[in-house]
Order: C-alpha cells, then sequence, then structure tokens
C-alpha cells in the first residue's frame, strides 16, 4: 500500500524546490505524494506561470490564504489545513524552505502526530529580527526527517539538540530546477524586449533585487540603497527587477523616480526570466536567500545586501560576497567584481541536479523500515 505524503507548497521561494521533488515522488512504488498549495503566494497570473513552466502538478488541494500579518496569515493557513489533514490521514507531511506555511503545516502535522519532513533544514543566519530564522529553527524542531543543503547544517541541528541520525545531508533541490531548466530560459534581448527596454547592452549588465524589510522598510535606508545603485549605474547598467512590496515602499516613500534614474526598472519576473537574467549578469546585488544560491551555482559573482546569510556554503566556497547596505562596502565590492571579476568559487558538494533522487531514497527506505 502506498504512503501518502502531503507535500505543502506555498510562496514563490517554494515552487523552485517543490518541483524536482512531486517528479521524483510520482514516479516512486512506495510513495503516493498529494499537493497542497497554501495559496501564501496570491498573486494567481504569476502562480499559474510558475506551475506551468517548472511543470508542477495542479495542486490537489487549494487553501486560498492570501495576503496577511505573519500572525494571521500563519493562523488562517492551520486552520484551513487542519481539517485537510484530517481528511487525507497523510503518513508524513513533507514541508520545504521557511516561509509562514512551513510552520504553519509543520505545527499542524506535529500536533497531530503526523511526522514532518523538511527539506531545506539547518540552515541558520542567526538573526532572530527575521521571521525565517524563527520558521526554520521551530520547523527543524518539529520535524521527523531533515534533509540538509550543505555539510554545515547538521552543526546547527546538533546544537539544538537534534538526534543526527534524523538528518540527511542530499543536496539543494533548488539547483535541481536551475540545472533542469537553464536550457529553456530565454535570452537577455527576449527579457529585456518584454519589458519594454530597449537601450541596454545584453551582454554587459547588472541585476538587482531587493524585499528585504532591513532594506526596504526604513525610507532613510531605501534612499541610500538607491543613491547607492544610481552610483554603480554609471559604471555597469542595472537591471532592477521590483518585488511588488519593493514597488509599495517606493511609492509611498516618494523614491519612484529616483529609483527609475538609478536603474533600468522591470516588472516582477517568472522563473524562466529571472534565470536568463541572472545567467548572464555581470553581477548579481540581491538580499534573496535563494539567489545567493543560484549566483554560486551558475558562478555568477553575487554581492548580498544583508549583514548575514543562512547560506554561508554560498561566501565559503561560492561566488557570495557579505556587504550588508553600506554604501562604501557595496561600491568596493561592485567595483573589485568589474576590475577582477570577483571571487571565483565552485560548485557546492551535490549540487549536482540529483538531490530530489536522494531525499525520494531516504524517504522510500524510511517508510520501509517503518512496516
Amino acid at each position: 500500500m502506498l504512503k501518502r505524503v502531503i507535500c505543502v507548497v506555498g510562496a514563490r521561494p517554494n515552487f523552485m524546490k517543490i518541483a524536482p521533488l512531486m517528479r521524483c515522488l510520482s514516479r516512486s512504488r512506495v510513495v503516493e505524494p498529494y499537493l497542497l498549495h497554501t495559496g501564501q503566494h496570491y498573486d494567481a497570473a504569476m502562480k499559474a506561470t510558475f506551475f506551468e513552466q517548472l511543470h508542477i502538478p495542479e495542486p490537489d488541494e487549494d487553501l486560498g490564504v492570501g495576503s496577511g500579518s505573519h500572525a494571521v496569515q500563519t493562523a488562517e493557513i492551520m486552520r484551513r489545513f487542519e481539517p485537510v489533514l484530517d481528511a487525507q490521514t497523510p503518513d508524513a507531511v513533507v514541508v520545504v524552505g521557511d516561509v509562514n506555511s512551513t510552520i504553519a503545516c509543520a505545527l499542524v502535522a506535529a500536533k497531530k502526530g503526523v511526522p514532518v519532513v523538511h527539506v531545506e533544514a539547518g540552515l541558520r543566519s542567526f538573526d532572530r529580527d527575521m521571521p525565517e530564522e524563527i520558521n526554520r529553527v521551530l520547523t527543524d524542531q518539529l520535524s521527523d526527517l531533515l534533509f540538509t543543503t550543505e555539510r554545515g547544517a547538521l552543526a546547527n541541528l546538533e546544537r539544538e539538540g537534534i538526534d543526527p541520525a534524523r538528518v540527511h545531508f542530499v543536496g539543494n533541490v533548488m539547483i535541481d530546477t536551475l540545472l533542469d531548466n537553464r536550457q529553456r530560459a530565454p535570452s537577455v534581448g527576449e527579457v529585456l524586449a518584454a519589458g519594454g527596454v530597449a537601450d541596454v547592452p545584453s551582454d554587459r549588465f547588472g541585476v538587482v533585487t531587493l524585499h528585504r524589510p532591513s532594506n526596504v522598510d526604513d525610507v532613510d535606508t531605501l534612499g541610500r540603497l538607491i543613491d547607492t545603485l544610481g552610483t554603480l549605474s554609471a559604471e555597469l547598467p542595472l537591471l532592477f527587477p521590483l518585488h511588488p512590496r519593493t514597488a509599495a515602499r517606493l511609492e509611498s516613500a516618494g523614491l519612484m523616480e529616483r529609483a527609475r534614474a538609478a536603474c533600468v526598472l522591470l516588472p516582477p519576473l517568472d522563473y524562466l526570466r529571472m534565470l536568463g537574467l541572472l545567467q548572464n549578469a555581470i553581477m548579481v546585488l540581491t538580499d534573496s536567500g535563494g539567489i545567493q544560491e543560484e549566483t554560486t551555482a551558475m558562478g555568477v559573482p553575487c554581492i548580498t545586501l544583508r549583514e548575514n546569510t543562512e547560506r554561508p556554503i554560498t561566501v565559503e566556497a561560492g561566488t557570495n560576497t557579505i556587504v550588508g547596505n553600506d554604501r562604501a562596502r557595496i561600491l568596493g565590492a561592485a567595483r573589485d567584481v568589474l576590475r577582477d571579476g570577483g571571487k571565483a568559487g565552485c560548485i557546492p558538494e551535490l549540487w549536482d541536479g540529483h538531490a530530489a533522487e536522494r531525499i525520494l531514497r531516504v524517504l522510500e527506505d524510511w517508510f520501509r523500515a517503518k512496516q
């Protein structure tokens, strides 16, 4: 009898992680996957685009939660997830990443006695001001099986009292998706034409992404970052796909015109178009954890506009440099890249496109051992 596993997806960063898992689990003779979308990412058009591009099957259940504060959103996911859990009686619940859907569904499952499986466990920024850090720590404490993307994550989990026998180093499912789709990404010219941009060279540009509260919620900080990007753009054209949250902050702060003068602003991009830009960029300036991983896997210099990272392997082995939001550090790191190409980096261990396959093998063995 197949083991039913509810796989939870909720927000844009989850889509790239769940796609290779669903493909592997659907071929298993041991596991029967049931895909649940919480609706935390509430842009229906964008969700549909990601599911279509990444060949993710239509969810078996969509909770349609939508936006809200962290407390409201987490509570609503829990409230709507519980009846699904009761009706489906799964043998396990698989959660990925560190968004509100991750901790909400893990909490409900754990309280109901359903085993929790956490993909991308053990990552730590050691910054409790980040809501995602709280989600990561608590989800790992609730999990029965923990799959890590880098070897250093095990030390974090052991410090927190987690039995290493429950931890499995399998690699990075996001890189599975990247390697599977890299050749499908449109050309830079196609991406620029779709965004109405005609005057940026397609072979020499940088990419900017910003969305973290530490960068966009304070008007002075956001203004300084925009001015710094404007200085850099005199040396390298900067393409800036605007996260909806960032666009709202720029508008409310009266900074949108300064942003337009500083960078080439683009609308939010789907996965393949963003991949097309990232893999051809001279450098990427970002506060996104996922982009730190993607640029490392592609050998593209990454300048992270945060004071810390939960993905230290991207700094230790990869192409990532942490600079915070300090003007001098940002410009210094960017000019290093322009002068000599920046950090060379290497591809981290097991970031080879087969992480989901390794996860499936562990899951199947785990279920067999429980029979």
